[in-house]
């Protein structure tokens, strides 16, 4: 899918520093999918892929070795400390015989648990991802805010030396002089003001990508189209939501308390614990066995703690996805909105409002020359072009985002990252 190569603004960055490498948008996207949150949720999915293999094992076996029998009052005779001295030494292993498959729903609910932690991952990707278009749309629509106020401002530097040549022939008063001297100084103040948003927004880009306070700056192609994007059908709509990471967390953790409420009825078997051991006691038997089998009584207790804790958490669960599909469908729909709605708002800008205040000005501008327009219009008319512009390049910027937005809900692996 392309609809993510084109997310941001077309841009020359005439401003910035010589050493400033341009970022392109899939060096961006790069940076922001293995950026410190990314790499905290993949360290939260390899310790729950840990826990699977904490899970899928057999009780271990219990070496016991134990002496007793020790007649501290007529002591413990002569010799060999092993093999004559009266000590009755034992070598005995236990182990536990689960029951009720306890084991295998272990298993499955750190299996489930691994994959929400997978879901989470690629949820936390996904957002990332989202805010790194959006802090490159903000510093891609600063950089041509720049742009655009800086032509601006050459544009009164222009009139105001032509009206300092016009002052000295005596064609025009001190007063309108005065006035092109203050909307310079202002045009200048609104190019610091753009410069100094430019950098904010750089170092808010710098630090969602893990590249401290560099002074960044972005460079790519083309703007979102408004066509680019089509309204899904119910299938479709149902295949987005189903195939959105966090609802796959939700449905995860639903099997993961699932099989938790599994193991604590399967709690009502008892485990028995089987055990032997070999004992030698010198001048009675060197070859004395003892049998053992332990379980537990469940008498007045029969796991109700257990199990009613793990019912609340599987309705925890259930809700808890239930509320992440609904999130799901509702971003959807506002995804939708906000596409659509500033797309109309982008076309509206290019089609109607830019063309008529650039022609207003151009009319303007010849008024003046011939004498027939006094100078605060025109410079209304500059500062209308001004406003014009640059709300024209907010609706660039909002619908770029929604595009990308709508593109990140409607097919999140079309950025190909690793």
């Amino acid at each position: 899918m392309t609809l993510l190569l084109g997310l941001l603004l077309t841009l020359r960055l005439t401003h910035a520093r010589a050493d400033t490498v341009p970022l392109g948008l899939a060096e961006l996207l790069r940076a922001a999918g293995s950026n410190f949150d990314v790499a905290v949720a993949r360290s939260g999915l390899d310790a729950a892929r840990a826990d699977v293999l904490a899970a899928d094992h057999a009780p271990l076996p219990q070496l016991t070795l134990k002496s007793s029998q020790m007649d501290l009052q007529h002591g413990l005779g002569g010799g060999n400390l092993f093999t004559d001295k009266r000590i009755d030494k034992s070598l005995g292993v236990d182990w536990t015989w689960e029951r009720g498959n306890k084991r295998a729903l272990r298993t499955a609910a750190a299996q489930a648990a691994a994959q929400a932690a997978s879901g989470d991952l690629a949820d936390v990707r996904r957002q990332q991802l989202g805010l790194a278009l959006s802090a490159g749309v903000d510093l891609a629509a600063a950089q041509q805010r720049v742009d655009e106020v800086g032509q601006l401002k050459r544009s009164a530097d222009e009139l105001l030396a032509a009206m300092r040549t016009r002052h000295r022939a005596g064609d025009i008063s001190a007063q309108d002089l005065a006035r092109a001297e203050i909307e310079t100084s202002r045009a200048g103040i609104d190019l610091a003001g753009a410069e100094a948003d430019r950098r904010r927004a750089s170092l808010a880009l710098a630090r969602l990508v893990g590249r401290g306070q560099d002074d960044l700056a972005v460079d790519v192609t083309v703007w979102p189209s408004a066509k680019a994007a089509e309204p899904l059908d119910e299938a479709q709509r149902a295949a987005a939501v189903a195939r959105r990471a966090d609802v796959q967390a939700a449905e995860a953790r639903v099997q993961a308390a699932q099989a938790t409420l599994d193991g604590a009825v399967a709690g009502r078997q008892s485990d028995l614990t089987w055990g032997v051991s070999v004992d030698h006691f010198p001048g009675t038997s060197n070859k004395l066995v003892e049998l053992r089998l332990q379980m537990p009584l469940q008498i007045g207790y029969t796991q109700q703690g257990e199990i009613g804790r793990a019912r609340a958490q599987l309705q925890q669960a259930q809700d808890l996805a239930a509320r992440a599909r609904l999130m799901a469908e509702a971003d959807l729909n506002q995804a939708w909105l906000d596409l659509q709605a500033s797309g109309a708002t982008l076309a509206v800008h290019q089609t109607e409002l830019i063309p008529k205040v650039r022609q207003v000005l151009a009319q303007a501008e010849l008024a003046y020359q011939k004498g027939a327009l006094p100078l605060t219009d025109l410079i209304d008319a500059r500062r209308s072009l001004r406003a014009a512009v640059l709300d024209a390049l907010a609706a660039r910027a909002d619908h770029a985002r929604a595009a990308g937005a709508w593109a990140l809900l409607t097919d999140p692996d079309s950025a190909n990252l690793p």
